[in-house]
């Protein structure tokens, strides 16, 4: 399923974890935005991404990925998987087992003779792993390796890169050493894999303190392959000696003519002048860092020595890097810092899979035997933050738009750091369960008194947060008035004081022990690989030179904490931790934002004087040379690697490729006269199942209404429940249940699929509860809570503001997708931005004045609601998908059929006229922010094309090579590519944080010619096919398999469609590239543009273009 659909299928869900993915600001990912999205059938991407809804955004930094809302009792675990950070799983599993006896081992005498002394061995049992820690006896360097029968074989080197400035050093060279290697002497090997490799996970991450490269394949070749790479390219990179891959990825002077301005540009740059535009990421650094001399002129506090948590460690530093001090950066720097930091001894190397074991030491034996110990071990410690005697207050500001009432915009959050050294295990549990039971879901009482104060519209700070080496405690509330910011302040610590003095009632605390539970034991890291979840979740310990094995033992210390509070109670476990490290630790830093409307002109401004000045110091001379560099790193940038040197990074032959699609076992039945899909797979004995109804007799005016109504059914209470006590009910009995609406085109038909999803998951002897609590949400629920709507309209006007800010690119796929077909229209009913909706009213306004309706109507909003839950609940177009083993599914029909004879049984209903389009006319919303994201797309079915498997070969070769080189590479974006939604046809191309504008559209309309120019060898082309194929074999967990076979249902995909598309793409020729130019011409001559920018670079635009862009203003 393509990004369009998959946007519709998020976007409406509790807002139960909305929290969750404010707690990413430690970690930046490399490149999120280099892939194409594409399938006849819904793809593992759109799945891993509905995934999210379920599991959240376990790598904590996925940009692209839609904040899909998790659901009320599911939501809990992930607020908890801070400590068992990606060990997400909510599903109880059989008790601890030994090894397989076909887990291969490796003897003394093996890693003797490999250079290894093995340091200690160990069963794992909660991941039926066997994990042995090796040291390399040269050079020092740690190696866990991890042997079980999980397919999914993960590698990952960490080395421990603590800055000393926010120059983002540790970023830029993240990025830079990906950019070729002593063996792979081309421009990115790591593009080459992008297109040619069966991966299923490809990045690198740059914590506060620590750079991380992992790679993930269920092919044991392309397995080694990846590893290889990576090895080669983390000790042996080409870019400390390469001054123009430092430009590229970090920074440098643009000027293409000596007449024009001189400007800066980089990815890195332009990634972190995204970062810098969120409120929400200030808040998040502010927070972090401290306000020093050194880098005091980028910084926004009002006095340089005001300090946040860590003013004294490499914390209080931005690795990421500040747009306003990565220029200060050398390239000598650059170069001392790899040379220091990214050698063996300073290295922990991870090993995870059903691979041999002894290869893993022979393969890197080869590199580390290269090396000699050094001292870096000791240089790179990481040394605690020392606790303040007081209080401290800093006040930042953000950039705001003009308009609307600022005065209610302010931010503030309270944060501490909880203690000035690591915590025990036991300690870090019990702070874990703690931070769930107050924070985790809607009925959280910290959480439900801020939102139900009214004193702000969301939830900020990450509560704890214990991925560093000292564990932090944050929490805000944003859009609050400037005169509520001390009313804030004193409820949170009220409310703190009063659940210290009285604790958490007994059924809140079973809810939040059988989520977090069923949240381990599951294990379901949906797409994100088992074995990297479990290498972040030990590198939280390793990294500081503590017990590696630890943290993935949960068994033992959640039975003592099980145990104690049954014996002690809640009070005497949680309240003396609240009271020792919140209310009584005078490690407190209060940051309040307040918005001004001028301070992204300033800062704009600022960094033109900077270079105004520059250039006015050069002589003729000067800019002549300066214009031949630019156009030298360019010609670098967009001059192909030559073919031998492409033929050096390793990949697979299409030998190597299965000829069929994977097989997810289906059966078709029917119960009590409802069709029922049944998966029979093995899911350790846990029972997934989705309820499917058909939206299409809603009434148009009813569908901005879906997503509240969607939330309403979660988080309020039925005649003889509050919502606290339904949603500690979900969290006691089942591991979640999510509702969410579902638009997707149908390849040759005019209507679309609509339909409201409902999810749910359960041990399988719970099957009874999780059916009886679906129906109880679905029909028992009562539209009656006027305040807790209300609090919903601002929880959504808040989430709209974060999106327009930080997910620019979605919006505008998703108001070209409502310009070019049905299904898009109606996502932007339920969700977009809906800038005509109600006489040219933006969505913020129309919320702003649903919230109004709220008290001047609220019965017929409530009737409204009611009209919904009518003509949606019904046994006629119902579809029940269920995903288990075969007992268990024998064992649910009796469940099923209970609930299906529940459900009302209407009539069919006739279905409801919907407008089809927006105006087809080209869009700018205009957004405070640093960078644009821009977007053009056309139906190209309309010009007669037919699909062709080969179309999803064409989609990712142009982004992971035209896209990647020119909207990237040259232009400075952090990402470019392309989606081919092939059930509407639309053909669409975005770019995330980009400097660029019209030349971005221009690159767009050069795609035909690029392709019709295209030189493209036998080698390149077999790449090209592989990774296709890696992107249509993606693994998948049981559920997303279940879930994807339905979604295929729905859209009327079969098994021979299937079949059909993967033998065009495994027969893919450069004719097929050459005969697409064709088609994708139509975005270039019929295609429809939209930005989310800057206002002067609209204008800019505008000028020189005259009326280019209808204007809009959102924020």
């Amino acid at each position: 399923m393509e990004r369009a659909a998959l946007l519709r299928s998020l976007s409406c869900s509790s807002l139960a974890c909305n929290r969750f993915y404010f707690r990413s600001s430690h970690k930046l990912s490399r490149s999120s935005f280099s892939h194409a999205s594409f399938s006849s059938s819904p793809s593992d991407a759109a799945v891993r991404r509905n995934q999210h809804r379920l599991i959240g955004n376990l790598t904590r930094r996925s940009v692209l990925r839609g904040q899909g809302r998790l659901e009320t009792a599911l939501s809990s675990s992930l607020r908890f998987n801070k400590k068992f950070s990606t060990i997400s799983a909510r599903a109880v599993a059989s008790p601890p087992t030994q090894p397989s006896p076909d887990v291969a081992e490796v003897s003394d005498e093996v890693a003797e003779k490999l250079g290894f002394e093995k340091i200690s061995e160990q069963f794992i049992g909660e991941c039926k792993s066997k994990a042995v820690l090796f040291k390399h006896k040269k050079t020092g360097a740690e190696v866990m390796s991890v042997s079980n029968e999980d397919e999914n074989k993960v590698f990952g080197i960490v080395l421990r890169t603590p800055p000393k400035d926010s120059t983002g050093i540790p970023h830029i060279l993240e990025h830079s050493v990906l950019c070729g290697s002593r063996k792979y002497p081309l421009k990115e090997p790591f593009v080459e894999l992008l297109k040619g490799s069966l991966h299923t996970f490809l990045n690198a991450f740059t914590y506060p303190d620590r750079t991380c490269y992992p790679v993930a394949s269920t092919n044991a070749k392309d397995f080694y392959n990846l590893v290889d790479v990576y090895l080669d390219a983390v000790f042996f990179p080409k870019c400390v000696e390469d001054f123009h891959t430092f430009q590229q990825e970090g920074w440098h002077f643009e000027l293409n003519n000596p007449s024009e301005d001189i400007s800066y540009k980089g990815v890195v740059f332009n990634e972190m002048k995204g970062v810098y535009s969120q409120p929400d990421n200030i808040l998040g650094r502010a927070s972090q860092q401290a306000c020093s001399p050194f880098f005091s002129e980028a910084t926004t506090c009002k006095d340089a020595y005001i300090i946040a948590l860590f003013p004294d460690n490499t914390y209080g530093v931005d690795s990421g890097g500040d747009p306003k001090v990565i220029p200060k950066l050398t390239f000598e720097e650059f170069k001392e810092f790899h040379r220091k930091y990214y050698h063996p001894s300073n290295a922990r190397i991870w090993f995870y899979g059903n691979d041999d074991p002894n290869e893993r030491l022979r393969i890197l034996s080869e590199y580390l035997d290269m090396f000699d110990a050094n001292s870096t071990p000791s240089e790179s410690v990481i040394k605690p933050q020392k606790l303040f005697s007081e209080p401290v207050r800093i006040v930042e500001k953000y950039p705001a738009g003009e308009g609307g009432n600022l005065k209610k915009k302010h931010m503030v959050c309270l944060n501490w750091l909880l203690s000035d050294k690591p915590l025990d295990l036991e300690t870090e549990l019990t702070l874990g369960f703690l931070d769930h039971l107050m924070l985790g879901t809607p009925a959280s009482p910290l959480r439900k008194t801020l939102l139900e104060s009214g004193l702000g519209d969301a939830i900020v700070g990450g509560g704890i947060e214990d991925e560093l080496l000292q564990p932090q405690f944050s929490i805000g509330l944003k859009n609050v008035s400037e005169d509520d910011i001390q009313k804030v302040e004193e409820l949170i610590m009220s409310t703190l004081k009063k659940l210290a003095e009285e604790s958490f009632d007994s059924d809140a605390v079973e809810a939040s022990m059988n989520t977090i539970e069923f949240s381990l034991r599951e294990n379901n890291t949906g797409s994100f690989p088992r074995g990297l979840s479990l290498m972040l979740r030990s590198m939280g310990k390793w990294i500081y030179d503590m017990d590696p094995f630890e943290p993935l033992k949960y068994e033992k210390p959640l039975m003592a904490l099980k145990a104690r509070i049954a014996e002690e109670g809640a009070k005497a476990v949680f309240s003396p931790l609240i009271e020792k490290f919140i209310l009584n630790n005078p490690h407190r830093v209060t940051i309040e934002m307040q918005p001004d409307t001028e301070k992204a002109t300033l800062d704009e401004a600022a960094e033109k004087e900077i270079l105004a000045k520059l250039k006015a110091g050069m002589t003729e001379e000067d800019l002549a040379e300066l214009a031949r560099a630019t156009q030298e790193l360019r010609l670098k940038q967009e001059t192909p690697d030559p073919p031998e040197a492409l033929r050096s990074v390793p990949s697979l032959s299409l030998c190597d490729i299965p000829k069929e699609p994977i097989h997810v076992p289906i059966e078709v039945g029917n119960i009590n006269g409802v069709k029922v899909l049944q998966h029979d797979l093995f899911t350790n004995d846990v029972l997934y199942t989705e309820v499917v109804f058909d939206m299409s007799s809603l009434k148009q005016e009813l569908l901005p209404l879906v997503p509240l109504f969607c939330q309403s059914l979660l988080e309020m209470g039925t005649k003889d429940l509050s919502f606290v006590q339904l949603n500690q009910l979900i969290g006691r009995k089942t591991g979640g249940i999510s509702v969410y609406p579902f638009t997707s085109s149908i390849r040759g038909k005019e209507d679309p699929s609509c339909h409201m999803i409902v999810r749910g998951k359960a041990m399988a002897g719970r099957a009874e509860d999780l059916f009886n609590l679906v129906n109880c949400v679905l029909q028992e629920v009562q539209f009656t809570d006027q305040q807790r709507f209300k609090q919903f309209v601002s929880q959504s006007k808040a989430r709209m503001e974060n999106r327009l800010r930080g997910s620019g690119h979605g919006v505008a796929a998703a108001r070209m997708d409502a310009k070019l077909n049905v299904a898009g229209w109606i996502s932007e009913q339920m969700g977009g931005v809906r800038l005509e909706y109600l006489d040219d009213l933006n969505y913020l306004e129309f919320l702003q004045a649903l919230e109004e309706k709220v008290d001047q109507d609220w019965a017929g909003i409530s009737s409204s609601l009611e009209e919904i839950r009518k003509s949606l609940l019904s046994r006629e177009g119902c579809l029940v998908n269920l995903t288990a083993d075969g007992k268990n599914l024998m064992n649910s029909e009796k469940f099923v059929g209970k609930f299906l004879d529940m459900l009302p049984n209407n009539s069919p209903v006739k279905k409801a006229k919907w407008n089809a389009r927006l105006p087809s006319s080209n869009e700018a919303i205009v957004i405070p922010t640093q960078v644009n994201y821009v977007g053009k797309a056309a139906n190209i079915y309309k010009t007669g094309y037919q699909l062709n498997g080969s179309a999803y070969v064409i989609s990712k070769h142009i982004s992971n090579t035209w896209l990647w080189d020119r909207v990237r590479v040259s232009g400075g974006a952090y990402g470019g590519f392309c989606d081919f939604d092939t059930h509407s046809g639309v053909f669409s191309f975005l770019s995330y944080r980009d400097p660029n504008l019209l030349k971005t559209l221009d690159i767009y309309d050069g795609t035909g010619d690029f392709l019709r120019q295209l030189d493209m060898d036998d080698d390149t082309l077999t790449k090209a096919i592989i990774g296709t194929i890696g992107d249509v074999d993606s693994y998948q967990l049981p559920d997303a398999k279940g879930y994807s076979s339905l979604l295929r249902h729905i859209l009327g995909i079969t098994e021979e469609e299937r079949q059909k598309r993967r033998e065009e793409i495994l027969s893919t020729s450069v004719k097929d590239f050459r005969t697409f130019a064709d088609a994708i011409d139509a975005v270039k001559d019929k295609g429809v543009a939209v930005a989310v920018a800057s206002p002067d670079d609209i204008d800019a635009a505008n000028k020189e273009r005259t009326n280019f862009f209808q204007v809009k203003k959102a924020l």
